[in-house]
């Protein structure tokens, strides 16, 4: 048998290390102190019984972490940690400097909107700070019809943007610049999984960002339907901020229920990027489950979800929660250059 409480405070010592939120820390801490004093068999008792959640302080995850101790296991939540940790010392850079080689890396931004739908500049505006930036490319993903809200673009409304696009290019590349502007689109994900877009256009666009922005709070298996049938769509590249949590700001809101496994696996089976959102009220996906995304093999996209031109400088907060999770910069797609990111 593993020492279960040993387990549980090498958890909250790792999570401090990678910044990871307060509550999450003590939930570990306060589930080790619950259990200091009780000897494994114990404790080996209790999980057989499920008495461990009667536990005041110890909950599902740290109960899970338990079980998988006194069997002899190192806990999988312990594993994943220590991988993240082991990745990111084997370079012998400090992880500041990394995630600051990391973002000199990057070669643009594959999620950025305009004043088309909901956000506060217009196209040439958003090209202009990109380019300002350093960027080789800015990928522009505003949203799809059903979201109304955000005055997402109908398929008339896409293609004048596509045109619109093309225009831009031209005068940017007229100007002696490389610089290149990508036609995408940030689409919704409907309750049933389609895309909030037609097929033939959907095709026709350079990056295809798909998210979910309605019924967040659906039953896990549902939750968990609705992303597999969307991430299995030839059509997506990348899933965009996957839990849709809001974690700071006016508003917040908690992470949609969904079987990350099945879910990773599935955009690693499918070549479709896990986006590493960079908002600062999003930080999406959560560390715990961007460590999960790196151990299932998936390729990443670090963005801003700019919806002004100065978000375009957001990508440092992407940068440190990819470095911090071990994400190898060969499997992030906007460290391509721009014929790599196509391909």
């Amino acid at each position: 048998m593993r020492d279960a409480v040993a387990d549980l405070r090498r958890i909250a010592f790792l999570l401090e290390r990678a910044q990871e939120s307060t509550y999450r820390v003590r939930a570990f801490r306060t589930a080790a102190g619950a259990l200091r004093g009780r000897d494994a068999e114990e404790l080996a008792r209790l999980h057989a019984s499920g008495g461990l959640t009667d536990l005041k302080g110890v909950g599902e995850v740290t109960a899970r972490c338990v079980g998988e101790s006194v069997a002899g296991e190192e806990p999988v939540y312990l594993r994943r940690l220590e991988d993240a940790v082991a990745r990111a010392d084997a370079t012998g850079v400090p992880l500041a400097e990394a995630a600051l080689r990391l973002r000199e890396g990057l070669r643009g931004d594959c999620h950025s909107h305009t004043d088309a739908s909901d956000g506060g500049s217009p196209l040439a505006e958003m090209a202009e700070t990109a380019i300002g930036l350093g960027h080789d490319y800015l990928v522009v993903t505003d949203h799809s019809p059903r979201l109304t809200v955000a005055n997402g673009l109908s398929a008339d409304r896409l293609r004048r943007q596509v045109e619109q696009i093309a225009q831009l290019n031209e005068r940017i590349t007229a100007s002696g610049s490389d610089f290149r502007v990508l036609t995408g689109i940030e689409v919704d994900i409907l309750d049933d999984g389609a895309l909030d877009q037609s097929e033939d256009l959907l095709a026709s666009l350079d990056v295809v960002v798909a998210s979910v922005h309605s019924k967040l709070r659906m039953p896990r298996d549902e939750m968990t339907e609705r992303m597999l049938t969307a991430v299995a769509n030839p059509h997506v590249d990348v899933l965009g901020h996957c839990t849709g949590r809001m974690v700071t700001g006016r508003r917040t809101r908690p992470e949609s229920e969904f079987d990350a496994d099945a879910v990773f696996a599935a955009c690693a089976e499918h070549g479709v990027a896990v986006e590493i959102n960079a908002r600062p009220e999003r930080l999406d996906p959560p560390k715990r489950l961007l460590r999960l995304a790196v151990e299932a093999g998936c390729e990443f996209t670090i963005d801003t979800d700019a919806h002004a031109p100065g978000q375009l400088d957001w990508l440092d907060h992407g940068c440190a929660r990819a470095v911090a999770c071990g994400v190898d910069p060969e499997r992030i797609r906007n460290t391509r250059d721009l014929a790599g990111l196509l391909r």
